[in-house]
């Protein structure tokens, strides 16, 4: 991979070099070499795109292929070399020769994925080192390549209820905008002639639909930068967990929010713990990942398992638990078999969050064409009703 080295010579001229190196460390220890003070290290930017594209790299789609190389009896170096072979990514080509190189240099797998932190999340890479202890590998790339599925199961559930949606808005949007920008100047000149009075709704529509012809650059504009501000607001709330807590103090949606993050959490913690990672070690891994109420909680959970207190009454104390969760929880306390239980209890509330995500959008849809509808239809009688009152006078 090629670094960008901005460097300082003995004679205090500044300069920078482009050197091909295995990480940044590595970059810096060969221009040090040269007798150059390194100020700075950074991808070049071919590099930084190679990366990105990298970035778009299938966890799924390797582990699963690594899984059926593995379990045709190949080892981890023919696997990947096999691989390698096939692949016709330059991207991807580059991200398995240097896993090849670090495993060839006798660095453990886990370690080589750990030096990739932005292909490699910590939780793939907790439960390969995990694999590494009890010589267990496929199994545990088959244990990822289920978790993975499953939240994408509900994920493209969520998605798919709101495709529609979003289609019944951007049409109804669209149908009232035409209706507003253009039909309705039309109308407004013809009763302009007329010389009648209209009724004060029709006359308000019309006066709206007179400034949105005349300011119809402005208005667009205008939405394109409402919409882009919107869009970066989303990117932020998401980025900094607020979603997560505007959606929980949404009425009915908001228990349900919380159900489906804590249904991710038991089933990432079921995944690390069936792995063999011991639940406190498994708690650090998740931390990060779950919003920031959630991981407060789970910090404070994980300090009072420390200090001896059993799982279920740690996730009690800390509104990490429900009423199902709970007794599930004690009862893999009781037989030992805490990770099932985990995973049970993230398999049962993924059944909830999808009936219920079926009842929501049967009613919600409707509810939202006849919305649409109301709005189409209110925009059509205004119009006509000045029509209606001089038929009505000349009969």
């Amino acid at each position: 991979m090629q670094f960008a080295v901005r460097t300082l010579a003995p004679d205090m001229s500044i300069s920078s070099v482009v050197v091909d190196a295995a990480d940044a460390l590595d970059a810096r220890r060969q221009v040090e070499a040269r007798g150059l003070f390194v100020s700075a290290v950074e991808p070049a930017r071919g590099a930084r795109l190679a990366r990105r594209r990298a970035g778009k790299l299938s966890l799924v789609l390797f582990s699963q292929e690594l899984l059926a190389l593995l379990n045709a009896g190949l080892g981890i170096v023919e696997g990947l070399e096999a691989l390698l072979e096939k692949e016709s990514n330059p991207a991807a080509r580059a991200v398995l020769e240097r896993l090849l190189g670090g495993l060839r240099e006798g660095k453990r797998f886990s370690a080589v994925l750990a030096a990739q932190p932005d292909l490699f999340p910590p939780l793939y890479v907790g439960i390969v080192r995990a694999a590494e202890g009890t010589s267990d590998l496929p199994r545990a790339l088959a244990r990822y390549i289920d978790y993975q599925q499953r939240i994408d199961t509900v994920r493209a559930k969520i998605v798919s209820a709101s495709i529609y949606p979003v289609i019944l808005l951007m049409v109804g949007g669209g149908v009232s905008a035409f209706l507003i920008g253009y039909v309705v100047p039309k109308f407004a000149e013809v009763y302009h002639g007329a010389g009648r009075n209209l009724p004060w709704m029709s006359q308000l529509l019309l006066d709206w639909g007179q400034f949105a012809a005349g300011h119809g650059s402005a208005i667009g504009i205008g939405a394109l930068l409402l919409a882009a501000a919107a869009w970066i607001g989303v990117r932020r709330l998401l980025a900094n967990g607020g979603m997560a807590r505007l959606l929980g103090r949404l009425p009915g949606i908001g228990e349900r929010a919380r159900i489906y993050e804590l249904s991710r959490l038991y089933l990432t913690l079921g995944m690390l713990t069936e792995g063999g990672i011991t639940i406190v070690n498994a708690i650090e891994t998740v931390q990060p990942m779950v919003s920031g109420s959630v991981g407060r909680n789970l910090g404070a959970a994980r300090a009072a398992i420390e200090s001896g207190q059993p799982l279920s009454n740690a996730f009690e104390a800390n509104g990490l638990t429900t009423p199902i969760s709970l007794r599930m929880l004690r009862v893999g306390e009781r037989t030992g078999e805490m990770g099932p239980m985990l995973t049970q209890s993230a398999a049962f509330y993924d059944g909830e969050i999808g009936r219920w995500i079926d009842r929501f959008t049967r009613t919600f849809e409707p509810l939202l064409m006849a919305a649409i509808g109301l709005v189409v239809g209110a925009i059509v009688v205004l119009l006509y009703m000045p029509i209606f009152d001089l038929a009505g006078d000349m009969s």
